[in-house]
């Protein structure tokens, strides 16, 4: 049982700006792109009033519940003239636009509980407005281990980016045509974290 705010135990990165040189991708991740206090906030916010759900998708031959939680926001009913983004979400998004100068229409909101949760391989199916997806993603919570690797250059090393509390991490152009990631289960106590990753997607 902890007895003090989870926070206290969140890290930040110290890798700064960093553009990834690997072939097939646009990769750029900065750490510490909302900084303590903002990502605590944003941290304890989303994980408290987010609806989260779980959800069931196929795995080869079965239906099985997703280990993880998600939410999933978008522009639909600017239609209508209103939107149900929670304000946070909304400035979120604003500074992720700023950086990208990229306007995404929607998010998928992802809570890894524990250990347990966790992504296997895969790529991004979305139905992008582009050919190529840009996707932004922005953590909040324990630091959890970010794998890429190739889906044809075989030779290649994965790429494993440890993703800190207040880090983004922008997968834009050719990436998610050409690399495949996930995020490994672990049996480490770990905290939750919270990912976004915002897109754009046809309505």
């Amino acid at each position: 049982m902890i007895l003090f705010n989870d926070t206290e135990m969140f890290s930040s990165g110290t890798a700064g700006r960093k553009v990834f040189e690997v072939p097939d991708a646009d990769l750029l991740l900065i750490d510490s792109f909302f900084n303590k206090e903002e990502s605590d906030r944003y941290y304890n916010i989303l994980l408290n009033n987010t609806v989260w759900r779980e959800y069931d998708m196929p795995m080869y031959d079965k239906i099985v519940t997703a280990p993880r939680m998600v939410a999933w926001y978008d522009d639909s009913d600017f239609i209508l003239g209103k939107s149900n983004w929670p304000k946070e979400l909304r400035t979120i998004k604003s500074k992720v636009e700023n950086e990208t100068k990229i306007y995404f229409n929607a998010v998928l909101l992802n809570l890894y509980r524990n250990g347990n949760d966790g992504v296997a391989w895969h790529s991004d199916k979305t139905k992008s407005l582009n050919k190529d997806m840009n996707i932004a993603s922005v953590t909040f919570g324990e630091t959890r281990m970010f794998r890429l690797r190739h889906k044809f250059l075989k030779q290649l090393p994965h790429l494993e980016i440890p993703l800190h509390h207040g880090s983004f991490l922008l997968m834009a152009g050719k990436t998610n045509s050409f690399w495949e990631h996930q995020v490994p289960k672990t049996s480490k106590e770990v905290l939750p974290r919270i990912n976004l990753t915002f897109r754009q997607v046809k309505m």
